[in-house]
């Protein structure tokens, strides 16, 4: 599991996550790791929920809500709202949602 990625998205305040979201995915699950054009790493995730009306924003923060164990408020779409890539900002104890989320990327590999 690189943990050198999950310390570098630790803020003062939690966790900032660049990701991708796949939207209309059969089933909602954490991926695994990618880069985005630019090779910066970016976590990437597939929702059930289509893309209309926010519905897809909606379902990512419910499922990184619940897979990381904090409140729905807690999880904030910082940008792209209308774009696969996104940056969200998880709330709480950056360290032990770094290590939430790579027991979750390590259960997926």
């Amino acid at each position: 599991m690189p943990t050198a990625i999950l310390s570098s998205m630790i803020v003062a305040d939690g966790l900032r996550l660049p990701l991708r979201l796949t939207p209309r995915a059969r089933r909602s699950a954490i991926t695994g790791l990618g880069a985005d054009a630019d090779g910066r790493p970016l976590v990437q995730l597939r929702v059930a929920a289509p893309p209309v009306e926010g519905a897809a924003n909606t379902a990512l923060v419910a499922f990184l809500s619940s897979a990381l164990g904090v409140r729905k408020t807690d999880v904030t779409l910082l940008s792209g709202a209308t774009a696969r890539v996104k940056m969200v900002h998880v709330a709480g104890d950056g360290p032990a949602l770094a290590a939430r989320l790579g027991t979750l990327l390590a259960s997926e590999s």
